[in-house]
């Protein structure tokens, strides 16, 4: 059976192996210990942990191995984002949405109902919305949604095919030396720490197409295309060329840890600003482009 979402948030499912936990309270504990003994207390009481046909366990319940088990993740006192995503473009079977910087797609971290995607669920009741592609949370820009399982597969296709035409603005330093436009490739992989990703010697997995839109002194105002898709791509490729983009916490180095307090006026200056394709539904030629702008001046 399908369990349903609460509040916008769809259920975390974990498969439970054979081991010596006498409840599922003792298993959960030990596995995840992020999340208190008090915490997950208070969640079964609250009929937030379910069984494989969505009925709500129990404090007292058995551990049985073989089994799967859903739970909603939730933050206590989670912190507020200032600022809101606006919907773009809307019907029935696709959603473009303009997420702000610091917002990430799904809940991840310190951030669930602030997320974009729970923000949407909630805001249109539609259960079924699901993120085609991801942006970074540091991002600002363009995410688009499919409302269909049924349209997913076509969607994804045109990523996989590179039928996706996405168009990103980057603001950074400006180096007269340079010849624009270019085509940047390289090979990347995931560096140190885990987060962060290198380029090292190798057969190129990752293509940028640049451009240069405006100079103001010693700033630059780049137009990014990837013809890829890796992981922190743009951010890398800039940084390879001198040119890293401003306000970014990770590169050339990790400014600020996962735990420390969000900087709302330090933004990384990167927007997904435009995307186009062939819409595989309808058949359309289609273009959706961000209202926000990044700025020189």
């Amino acid at each position: 059976m399908t369990i349903p979402t609460r509040n916008g948030v769809g259920p975390s499912c974990v498969s439970l192996p054979p081991g010596p936990w006498a409840t599922v309270l003792d298993f959960l504990v030990e596995r995840m210990p992020d999340i208190s003994r008090h915490e997950w207390t208070a969640r079964l009481q609250d009929q937030s942990v379910l069984n494989e046909v969505g009925e709500p366990m129990t404090l007292a319940q058995a551990y049985t191995p073989h089994r799967r088990i859903y739970y909603y993740r939730h933050i206590a006192n989670e912190a507020a984002l200032p600022f809101e995503a606006t919907i773009v473009h809307e019907d029935a079977h696709l959603l473009v949405a303009d997420k702000p910087h610091f917002m990430p797609v799904t809940p991840s971290g310190r951030y669930v109902q602030q997320s974009l995607l729970v923000q949407l669920k909630n805001r249109t009741g539609c259960d079924a919305l699901v993120p085609l592609h991801r942006i970074d949370r540091e991002t600002a820009g363009l995410v688009l949604f499919s409302k269909r399982a049924a349209d997913r597969d076509a969607y994804h296709a045109l990523f996989r095919q590179q039928r996706m035409h996405k168009t990103y603005h980057a603001v950074a330093a400006y180096r007269p030396e340079l010849v624009w436009p270019r085509v940047h490739q390289s090979r990347l992989v995931p560096g140190e720490p885990f987060f962060r990703m290198q380029e090292v010697p190798g057969t190129a997995n990752s293509e940028t197409r640049m451009a240069l839109l405006r100079v103001d002194g010693h700033r630059a105002l780049y137009q990014l295309e990837p013809l890829s898709g890796k992981r922190h791509q743009l951010r890398v490729h800039m940084l390879a060329l001198g040119l890293p983009i401003e306000g970014d916490q990770f590169y050339p180095q990790v400014l600020r840890g996962p735990d420390e307090p969000e900087d709302f006026s330090q933004a990384l200056q990167l927007l997904a600003q435009r995307i186009a394709f062939v819409d595989p539904v309808t058949g359309q030629d289609v273009a959706f482009e961000s209202p926000q702008q990044l700025l020189l001046r």
